[in-house]
């Protein structure tokens, strides 16, 4: 069982100092079952817990910002990011949460105009003398990342891409650059814990999960932040108690009240969390949402509550992943091809979503013995896997992947990178989405059920489709960009030009291949036309030698 190696702490400035490695021996290691989806949600929501995040003034900020924090408690790790080139923070995490509750006691508001005082784990880091006595045990803490959220730009990208080896390499690349990095993740559940920090004053007994994209190794860098707002089931500190609070009960199950619930947290969001602006209310979607900017972080933000549906969803995305280490660099190159081709849109319409066109290559792995089905899955689960939503959905699946069945323990399938891209896109080109559906929790193509143009069928929530806004215009262009691409891999020049393999397929535009198609009939053409010059100078080559004998026999005769 092998599958990529989560190298948290890599800094992706390296790639840009020029230093991006050919890492492909090493990123190969062995499965580690206790990395849960459960246990990487603890572990990731404890170190927020025990971070806060500071603007300073510069990066040079660093070492006065540090020799402020020893005196709260001892500091495990910093974090620097810039935003837009000109605000840098520094997120800092310490050992323990005392630590943290010291610093928010002894914090400051800001003098001048009245401001809603709210109290969280985010600062500025004014000027000023302090005197600090440091302590002698204390080492100094350098920067674990520094600059670490920086994107690649497209230029970039073409670079590594052209440098690699191989097609298969040009993919892993890909995704090690556009994979969020830990300090990437580490901001996304800071956002969610800061958010938690102002409703648990509102709200007792409340949390902030991250799901989707963010969590599930899908995602890529600077992709929304999917949120929900859940209650947290914990324990009475005093069962004993005969004195019990009054509240006023809620029915978010019931729309109307989900609607009027989140209209009222839309407006406290927007003018009480600092940081949280532009605030958008998509109340009349299936699952309601409020949309919003974190501006600490630049991070685009969906909050939804109590749907425990859509976190499970993203658990199962997580366990597939982390069943072969090829499913991600596999998605990733996929949908950064789709988004290229504008096959995908960050804006609603009647094309398909990246949810979506991951569950078709899921599906695809499935169709090649590599991923089981999600009925395996619940197959082999056991009581320790029973999930079920508010609403009663079953979300029940094996979650421990060292009870997978043989056959996904030891993969028959050994198909490399390049081989399986090539085979997505062979095997959508030519399926028949017209009578059939795609299903990932039978496994297999399934008798179309509806008649929208595509059908993908939620796997927890199977009575949705979760293409129906798909319409045949952008299936029939989804099924004729996979010829293109079968046309591309097939036909471009691998001579390590600027523009081969993987890079070839992402800058593929209509014009490029219809000059292709030309250029090769062309060639054809040119071949055609030199063979039968080649055998006309033969034919022509042949008389010569003849005549000779002729005219030679014709003396003879006379």
């Amino acid at each position: 069982m092998v599958r990529l190696k989560t190298r948290e702490h890599a800094s992706l400035s390296s790639f840009i100092q020029g230093n991006f490695k050919q890492s492909l021996g090493k990123r190969i290691d062995s499965l580690n079952i206790n990395n849960t989806f459960e246990n990487t949600i603890t572990k990731r929501r404890d170190q927020a817990r025990r971070s806060i995040l500071v603007q300073v003034y510069s990066l040079n900020s660093q070492d006065d910002l540090q020799s402020y924090c020893i005196q709260f408690g001892d500091v495990l790790s910093m974090h620097h990011y810039q935003k837009n080139k000109q605000h840098n923070y520094i997120l800092v995490e310490f050992k323990d949460i005392v630590s943290v509750n010291k610093i928010i006691s002894s914090a400051s508001f800001m003098d001048g105009d009245f401001v809603a005082p709210v109290k969280s784990s985010v600062f500025w880091f004014r000027k000023g003398k302090f005197v600090c006595h440091k302590r002698n045990s204390e080492k100094k803490i350098f920067l674990s990342t520094e600059n670490g959220c920086i994107c690649p730009t497209e230029k970039e990208i073409a670079n590594f891409l052209q440098n690699a080896k191989s097609i298969s390499g040009q993919i892993i690349d890909l995704y090690e650059a556009l994979k969020l990095n830990d300090l990437e993740t580490r901001l996304r559940f800071h956002t969610a814990y800061h958010l938690e920090q102002y409703f648990s004053r509102l709200f007792q007994n409340t949390k902030v999960l991250p799901f989707g994209s963010s969590l599930n190794g899908f995602g890529r860098k600077r992709c929304d932040l999917d949120l929900v707002l859940l209650p947290d089931n914990i324990e009475e500190n005093n069962a004993a108690s005969r004195l019990v609070f009054h509240t006023k009960p809620m029915k978010l199950s019931e729309r109307h009240e989900t609607r009027e619930f989140m209209e009222i947290l839309a407006s406290t969001m927007q003018h009480f969390i600092p940081g949280v602006c532009n605030v958008r209310k998509i109340l009349e979607a299936r699952v309601p949402i409020i949309k919003f900017l974190y501006e600490y972080t630049n991070i685009e933000c969906d909050l939804s509550t109590t749907n425990m549906a859509a976190v499970y969803m993203c658990e199962l995305l997580y366990l597939y992943g982390e069943i072969d280490w090829r499913v991600r660099p596999l998605v990733t190159a996929i949908r950064k091809w789709a988004k290229n081709q504008e096959i995908t849109s960050d804006v609603p319409g009647p094309w398909i979503t990246n949810f979506s066109l991951s569950l078709l290559v899921l599906f695809y792995l499935q169709q090649k013995n590599i991923l089981p089905s999600l009925r395996v899955l619940k197959t082999y689960a056991t009581s320790d896997d029973i999930r079920c939503t508010e609403n009663g959905i079953d979300c029940t699946f094996l979650r421990n992947l060292e009870k997978l069945p043989p056959e996904y323990k030891y993969k028959s399938n050994q198909d490399n990178l390049e081989s399986l891209l090539h085979g997505f896109f062979d095997y959508i080109s030519t399926f028949d989405f017209h009578t059939k559906g795609i299903c990932i929790r039978e496994g297999v193509p399934i008798r179309k059920p509806s008649r929208s143009a595509l059908h993908i069928t939620n796997p927890l929530e199977t009575t949705l489709n979760v293409c129906k806004n798909v319409n045949i215009y952008e299936l029939n262009r989804i099924t004729e960009k996979a010829h293109d691409a079968i046309y591309i891999l097939e036909t471009t020049d691998n001579s390590r030009n600027s523009n081969w393999g993987l890079a070839a397929l992402l800058n593929m535009k209509n014009i490029d291949i219809m000059n292709m198609i030309k250029l090769n009939n062309k060639k054809e053409e040119n071949t055609t036309n030199s063979l039968e010059e080649i055998h006309e100078i033969s034919e022509v080559n042949e008389v010569d030698i003849n005549q000779p004998k002729k005219k030679k026999k014709k003396k003879e005769t006379v």
